[in-house]
């Protein structure tokens, strides 16, 4: 992320003039200029002097030395003199007092004294008399009256309240123009409205009023407009705001510009925001503190901020807390905290819980809570459910939560979905689910998958062994490769035998080697008929060795061959009668008829 400016850096680009010692003293003494002069005129009896003076020295907190002014102003016909008048006597605690000035410069005319009389009224709970007041400053154009109009009907539930709100706004009232960004936040439709435009014309409006309003200095307003730009991607200025936001005291923009930090790779800035945030209670920076120390090994300092962020409100504490302690080996204290989580309605805390309680064998207290989280929506719930009735062999029941997990992404219950619909016969439908569950990333779902299409292809011609053959690949063994890529035996099994099937003999035995060498006896098998075809035979009674450790019995068999054609009839009949045990039946049979044969030679 680009470096967001400060304060400091603004200054030094020349932009900003920071005001030096001798400007503000030159202001200082114009200003004194300005209440000499005035104070010369009202002594001799300038009213708009004395009115003036008056609002000066009230600014300042003289209210001894303005009062004076503003009376003699007031009592003179100046109606802001008695709308500053009404201000001073309300400071003074004199309510009622200030309410009758605010009264005589309101019918004369004053916007402000309108508005300060409404307030006064609502504030005694008359709200027909501060609509009256409030509505005549709004008409006037007066921003505060307006915005206060709008805040009156509005908790009265009055559909007037919008078109005050919008003039407060449009007036530059930066409350005004938040509150209009949320309610337009609020109307928008999720996927847009019900025109095309609707809903991306009320974005685009809730964003520019947020914008008018954090460029007025409303730090939740620049919080929303930062997380507006952040989601489209527009990370620099979000930052700026999410900065300024921040540097005003939200703590939600602490916290969010620590994300955005750590996103860039800075995470030791993230964690001075994070700090800060969660010093002023933001339960979310905590839990990311808490993570930060986690990763770095400091768990006493992680549950400490775990703590905090219980503490703060947030339920996510408590399950960090849990996940804390089961990877430490604590499983009561885990338990402790899921549950505490799961109380609150954390739904993957309810998960965890029951993924536990079926670790210690509790079964029966694992489902209810596994249910709860499913129906909360936790996709991996759903899946365990699926895999906890499966277990107890109530596949419908299963399937059905299977079927809901997939429907949700999930990827594994994808493809017992698809094998489900395999063993149904249900070719199409288990096709689109393994088609899924292999998008996502499953070795055994692209397996399942280039079978399924494997099946329906037409056969192939032969070649021979090392013919050069340049056939495009097919969908189904696309599939194989990105299973056997991903580590499948089988897949990778199958893929030797189709480049051995275009005469591929390099990337057969590539690929038989790394199935042989993952533990696939079927590769170690299919390697050593490759290299004994090719004239490697010792080098492939290895493969076929270990292809025959693993129970494979072809591979046995071909090593009884191997041991007779050597004479070594003795070690021939060793393995004639390995493969006869190992089987299939016709291996079996095969290695019968050569265990006696050798049986004979030996005893004659």
């Amino acid at each position: 992320m680009d470096v967001m400016g400060d304060k400091a850096t603004l200054y030094e680009t020349g932009r900003f003039v920071q005001p030096s010692d001798r400007d503000g003293a030159v202001e200082g003494a114009e200003e004194a200029a300005e209440e000499v002069r005035r104070r010369l005129a009202a002594e001799a009896g300038d009213v708009e002097a004395m009115s003036v003076l008056g609002a000066m020295l009230l600014r300042r907190g003289d209210l001894d030395g303005a009062e004076p002014q503003l009376r003699a102003a007031t009592a003179a016909g100046d109606r802001a003199a008695a709308n500053n008048l009404g201000v001073l006597l309300h400071q003074r605690g004199y309510a009622d007092e200030a309410a009758g000035w605010w009264r005589i410069a309101a019918v004369a005319g004053s916007a402000p004294a309108a508005h300060a009389l409404g307030r006064h009224h609502r504030e005694r709970g008359d709200e027909p008399a501060a609509e009256y007041w409030l509505q005549q400053s709004a008409e006037q154009g007066h921003a505060l009256g307006a915005y206060a109009l709008a805040d009156l009907l509005e908790h009265r539930g009055d559909a007037g309240a919008a078109r005050w709100m919008r003039a407060a706004a449009e007036r530059g009232h930066r409350e005004a123009a938040y509150r209009l960004a949320r309610a337009l936040d609020r109307q928008t439709p999720a996927e847009g409205g019900d025109g095309p435009d609707n809903g991306v014309s009320q974005a685009a409006e809730a964003e520019q009023w947020y914008r008018q309003a954090a460029a007025r200095g409303h730090r939740r307003a620049a919080l929303h407009l930062g997380a507006i730009l952040e989601k489209r991607g527009e990370l620099k200025e979000a930052g700026r705001w999410y900065l300024t936001s921040a540097k005003d005291g939200e703590a939600r923009a602490a916290c969010a510009l620590g994300f955005l930090l750590r996103d860039a790779g800075d995470t030791e800035s993230a964690a001075v925001w994070w700090l800060r945030a969660a010093q002023e209670g933001d339960g979310n920076a905590a839990n990311a503190l808490g993570a930060l120390h986690a990763e770095r090994g400091e768990t006493q300092t992680a549950e400490r901020w775990y703590r905090a962020a219980m503490d703060a409100g947030d339920v996510n504490g408590a399950y960090n807390l849990g996940l804390l302690c089961a990877e430490q080996g604590r499983t009561a204290q885990a338990e402790q905290w899921y549950r505490r989580a799961a109380y609150a309605g954390h739904r993957e805390a309810a998960n965890a819980l029951a993924i536990l309680l079926l670790q210690v064998g509790d079964a029966t207290g694992a489902e209810p809570w596994f249910s709860k989280a499913a129906e909360a929506g936790s996709v991996d719930a759903a899946f365990n459910l699926g895999i906890l009735f499966a277990g107890r062999g109530e596949d419908d029941v299963a399937l059905r939560w299977y079927e809901r997990a997939a429907a949700a992404g999930h990827t594994e219950a994808a493809l017992q979905v698809g094998m489900a619909r395999l063993r149904d016969g249900d070719e199409q439908a288990a096709e689109r689910h393994l088609r899924c569950a292999a998008g996502g990333g499953s070795a055994e779902a692209a397996y399942r998958l280039a079978t399924v299409l494997d099946a329906r292809r037409p056969p192939a011609p032969a070649h021979e062994l090392g013919e050069s053959v340049h056939l495009s690949k097919t969908e189904c063994e696309e599939w194989y490769e990105r299973a056997a890529s991903q580590g499948h035996r089988r897949a990778q099994v199958r893929v030797g035998m189709l480049a051995a099937g275009r005469g591929d003999v390099v990337e057969a035995a590539r690929w038989y080697r790394e199935a042989a060498e993952a533990g696939s006896r079927n590769g170690a098998f299919n390697l050593g008929l490759l290299l004994a075809r090719e004239g490697s035979e010792p080098e492939a009674a290895v493969w076929w060795t270990r292809a025959a450790d693993a129970g494979h019995g072809r591979a046995a068999l071909r090593l009884a061959l191997v041991y007779a054609r050597r004479g070594e009839l003795a070690e021939g009949q060793r393995w004639a009668d390995r493969a006869v045990s190992l089987g299939p039946e016709e291996v079996s049979e095969r290695a019968a008829r050569l265990r006696d044969a050798l049986r004979e030679e030996l005893s004659a």
